[in-house]
């Protein structure tokens, strides 16, 4: 948590987890040396991808808390947007992972998509109770995704991107086809970032 304001200037990098030892409420007069950031937080991309989480994580938080304001997840993107690309790239990206047959990571995206679900539903207020629920969920969640990696391109049309796509679960004959355009689409978004990063070759 300590790494968080520290993201916007030095990004989603070992050495803002080094930094933020400077913030302890007993801080120590030098940055956290690599050998102890690796000790705590894991070897190579592993340490990059935890203040990934703890970003994720927090936006989420705060998402929820602000129930009223359905832009909040993309207001709170703003700050670290340039940095945003080369993170989901880390995020979907795994060494464990045959890339040639399988670039990106799903599983990353589909816990993302279904803890943002979570507070995206209690934005639209969406009712528990109504049979198509789980649909009108997913649904959700995969505009919040697709509104976010639009941002990433088009900063200043994401928050009518965002809109129109909401605007369009209205109406109910349109929720299954367009939650499997809005997958495709992140999948298909997620694959570029993942190449452009140089993550993979």
């Amino acid at each position: 948590k300590l790494a968080l304001p520290l993201i916007k200037t030095h990004g989603f990098i070992r050495e803002a987890l080094s930094l933020s030892a400077l913030s302890l409420p007993t801080p120590i007069t030098h940055p956290l040396p690599d050998v102890n950031v690796t000790a705590l937080f894991g070897p190579g991309d592993d340490a990059y991808r935890r203040p990934v989480h703890a970003w994720l994580d927090d936006a989420r938080h705060r998402m929820k808390e602000e129930a009223t304001e359905k832009m909040r997840g993309l207001k709170s993107n703003e700050s670290v947007l340039e940095h945003l690309p080369e993170a989901f790239a880390l995020l979907a990206s795994s060494p464990l992972l045959p890339l040639p047959l399988l670039p990106v990571d799903p599983a990353p995206i589909i816990k993302h998509a279904a803890q943002v679900s979570n507070q995206a539903c209690w934005i639209a207020r969406s009712d528990a109770r109504e049979s198509s629920w789980y649909t009108r969920r997913a649904t959700i969640s995969a505009i919040y995704l697709a509104a976010e990696l639009h941002q990433l391109t088009s900063p200043k049309t994401a928050p009518v991107f965002l809109d129109s796509l909401l605007e369009n679960t209205k109406h109910a004959g349109k929720v299954l086809d367009e939650t499997a355009l809005f997958a495709s689409y992140i999948w298909k978004s997620w694959k570029g970032i993942v190449r452009s990063s140089g993550v993979l070759n």
